[in-house]
């Protein structure tokens, strides 16, 4: 999904490859095919391709998965749209330097 990008090494998604049982609800769930299974175990093929929906970790059972949703930079580029700033803001609501204002303005 090379189309669709927010910044490079940015997103929060951490998979733990010992936890994964390699159901592949993860490949299924995840809209921007993030994960790929392979030879019983998910991996990680297109990591900025994650836009923090949290699919993934909420349909892990055996919580192999986490991302932050919502802090990210899908999340921060959406508030930056919305806010009328138009920049992105990658690190949270505590990133001051990004998000000017109270609490990071995000």
């Amino acid at each position: 999904m090379a189309e669709l990008r927010y910044l490079s090494d940015v997103v929060t998604l951490e998979l733990d490859a010992g936890k994964c049982v390699g159901c592949g609800l993860c490949e299924i769930v995840c809209p921007h095919g993030v994960f790929e299974v392979a030879d019983g175990v998910a991996r990680i093929v297109d990591r900025d391709a994650c836009m923090e929906c949290g699919a993934c970790e909420r349909n892990c059972a055996v919580e192999a998965i986490t991302v932050r949703s919502g802090v990210g930079c899908a999340a921060g580029m959406l508030s930056g749209l919305l806010s009328g700033r138009g920049d992105a803001c990658c690190g949270g609501p505590d990133d001051d330097a990004c998000c000017p204002g109270p609490k990071g303005g995000c």
